[in-house]
């Protein structure tokens, strides 16, 4: 039922929503987001969908309001009332107020003959045939098609504003969504040991470097390059195919051209690459230069995976 109410709703979009999204994006202030009961709950999430994508909003309930939150709004402001009837007790007290105060209102409501899609400058029509509780009273279709319609002014002002996947990590830094943005290869493996041992390097050197350094692989490197790779698999291979390796060196069981990536590139790359090939660790490196491993298992503590 909630779904096919979804569908409708891109048959009940008039001119209203182009000219509400024109509004809020030539604003010079912010968004109030105001509702009741469980329209407010659906205000709040709106109100964090906006801001985390470029247009500033608070969100006001509608009880608080009349009892002195009305300060909250600011002359340039656009005030976003979501009701599903319309004609809630506070709702007719709150809309004269703001009316008065000759801020813009938009209505999104699921009635648009009622007191709010009366007296609202643009109405967004958020009609549901029935509500998906058996008992057609518990909010249900009705609050998600009031968050469809956000999440739709959200993604239209995101386009406007040429909200990039970089302004996107700037709004969350702290998070896994931030992270996968902004980043790099060089933030983990900076931070990370080393492993590196020479092509002439023993077996023996080889195991203790690997140990040593916990990463479960070590580079061999000449001059700063990168030509081979060791893993703590390419020593079980070998102890499992020779009895003596007392004269092998790190050359003759490294793995040649081994995947590497470079410091400045994305995490989600590095991760990437390393599904694609089935391994766990890449070698990195700057300019030709070896600077490090980066680790799948640093990547998951990272919240890339």
């Amino acid at each position: 039922m909630e779904s096919k109410t979804i569908l409708n709703l891109s048959n009940l979009v008039t001119n209203d929503f182009a000219e509400s999204v024109k509004l809020i994006f030539n604003s010079k202030g912010r968004v109030i987001i105001t509702g009741i009961g469980k329209s407010a709950i659906i205000a709040s999430k709106i109100v964090a969908t906006l801001n985390s994508t470029g247009t500033p909003s608070v969100f006001m309930h509608a009880a608080d309001a009349i009892h002195g939150d009305l300060g909250l709004i600011l002359e340039d402001d656009v005030v976003i009332c979501i009701s599903k009837s319309g004609n809630t007790p506070e709702i007719k007290v709150l809309v004269p107020l703001i009316k008065s105060a000759k801020n813009s209102m938009i209505a999104i409501t699921g009635n648009t003959e009622s007191f709010l899609g009366k007296n609202a400058d643009f109405v967004l029509n958020a009609f549901v045939e029935k509500e998906a509780c058996p008992n057609n009273l518990a909010p249900t279709t009705s609050t998600t098609a009031q968050l469809v319609i956000g999440d739709a002014l959200a993604v239209c002002l995101l386009n406007l504003r040429g909200f990039s996947s970089k302004d996107f990590a700037k709004y969350h830094p702290g998070g896994a969504l931030g992270k996968k943005l902004y980043l790099r290869v060089q933030d983990m493996s900076s931070a990370n040991e080393k492993p590196s041992v020479h092509p002439t390097a023993s077996i023996k050197d080889v195991i203790v470097e690997i140990s040593k350094k916990m990463l479960g692989v070590t580079a061999v490197v000449d001059n700063d390059q990168i030509v081979g790779i060791i893993t703590d698999g390419d020593l079980r291979r070998m102890l499992s195919s020779v009895d003596d390796f007392s004269k092998l060196t790190a050359k003759d069981i490294m793995g040649k051209n081994p995947h590497c990536i470079h410091a400045d590139a994305m995490a989600v790359d590095a991760l990437e690459t390393m599904e694609n090939n089935d391994i766990s660790q890449l070698l990195v490196e700057d300019n030709g230069k070896y600077t490090g491993v980066v680790h799948l298992h640093h990547l998951i503590k990272e919240g890339i995976l």
